[in-house]
């Protein structure tokens, strides 16, 4: 099934991120891999940012489950991009965040995904309910699919 890209309105968080020149591989554009840190690095720095989460020392952690990426247009270096954020499903222990990245002035997106995170124990590993403070910020970013 062909993805259709999202836009920018899609979103309410974003995070700019500037690439960086060994973020492009011998074909002269962004590799693959990297978009996947470029989702990991917007989604926590919402944990970060809106709900004060600590990722040294929280004793409940997200670890990531499921990812996924769609590319529709090249990015390089260099290139200052959005990497938008909306949680498309919040559960007892696991959310899934919407990511898309977008090239600055750009509205609809270069690549879009999700990454699942399952809030786990930091020490014994075992999946464990969100934290109340992070349900709520997370919740103020909830979209309807």
């Amino acid at each position: 099934m062909k993805q259709i890209p999202k836009h920018r309105a899609d979103f309410s968080y974003f995070l700019p991120i500037q690439t960086r020149w060994s973020d492009n591989d011998i074909y002269g554009h962004v590799n693959n891999v990297t978009y996947y840190s470029y989702f990991d690095t917007a989604a926590n720095a919402l944990l970060i940012e809106k709900a004060d989460f600590d990722i040294r020392y929280s004793p409940v952690i997200g670890l990531v489950v499921d990812s996924a990426c769609s590319f529709f247009q090249e990015l390089s270096y260099p290139e200052i991009i959005d990497v938008g954020v909306a949680i498309s499903k919040l559960g007892n222990s696991s959310v899934q965040y919407d990511l898309a990245i977008f090239k600055q002035g750009h509205e609809v997106a270069s690549a879009q995904g999700h990454f699942v995170h399952v809030f786990v124990d930091r020490q014994t590993r075992k999946s464990t309910p969100i934290p109340i403070k992070i349900r709520d910020a997370l919740y103020q970013y909830s979209v309807n699919e």
